[in-house]
């Protein structure tokens, strides 16, 4: 999953990007409103993270511009203001869900949580697709009972599949949800990391799950 987060204040930005990533996602990361009215407008989000006082451009303008585009990515917006007005102002100008500074990191993951399970319908945070359990809150994974061991871009990667199960899902799609801007890849990192996914989760006696559709993509079912 790709979070953006907007942030001018460099140690909140860097300890929330260091959170996300620990959580398995990936990360883009802005640091004035310029540049994330930029990502928010050039990258495909499965949720946005922003600031409301930021340089050059402020949260909401972003947050109004997006929404006017027609674009619905869940947004949270943060802001040090507390007051009735300031939430209304923000909710009403089509943010998801508010969260005043100072904030505990936990109670922040938790609310990116909720926003992508929400993005893709999910209101149960643990995935079943057959005998496969994917729980998004504590990241672990079974397969007919037993726990699979997954490194974090692993995980990423089935979480991605998981929460569009049943959908052909292309490379591209995969490329830009689990990997963040500046990341550079080889090309068949893609195909590299959905083989290392079947050789955990399709031991010999179980069902394959993760087909390839040539030319298309991968589908989960």
């Amino acid at each position: 999953m790709l979070v953006l987060l907007v942030e001018d204040y460099a140690p909140l930005r860097e300890s929330v990007t260091q959170a996300l990533e620990e959580e398995g996602l990936a990360v883009d990361a802005a640091d004035d409103g310029e540049e994330g009215w930029w990502y928010a407008q050039t990258g495909d989000y499965d949720a946005i993270v922003l600031d409301i006082v930021l340089p050059k451009l402020d949260g909401l303008t972003i947050l109004k511009r997006l929404r006017q585009a027609g674009r619905q990515t869940p947004v949270l917006l943060l802001t040090a203001k507390d007051t009735v007005a300031d939430r209304v102002a923000g909710l009403d100008s089509g943010a998801d869900d508010y969260l005043v500074k100072p904030f505990a990191l936990e109670e922040l993951l938790a609310r990116v949580r909720a926003l992508l399970r929400r993005k893709y319908d999910a209101a149960n945070p643990v995935i079943r697709v057959h005998d496969l359990e994917v729980n998004t809150v504590s990241r672990v994974v079974h397969r007919a009972g037993d726990r699979i061991d997954l490194t974090a871009r692993e995980y990423a990667l089935l979480e991605f599949l998981a929460h569009r199960a049943g959908e052909i899902v292309s490379r591209t799609d995969i490329w830009e949800h689990v990997y963040d801007f500046r990341a550079t890849v080889e090309s068949n990192v893609v195909d590299v990391y959905i083989g290392y996914l079947r050789k955990k989760i399709e031991r010999p006696g179980l069902r394959r799950l993760i087909h390839t559709r040539r030319g298309q993509g991968y589908v989960l079912e």
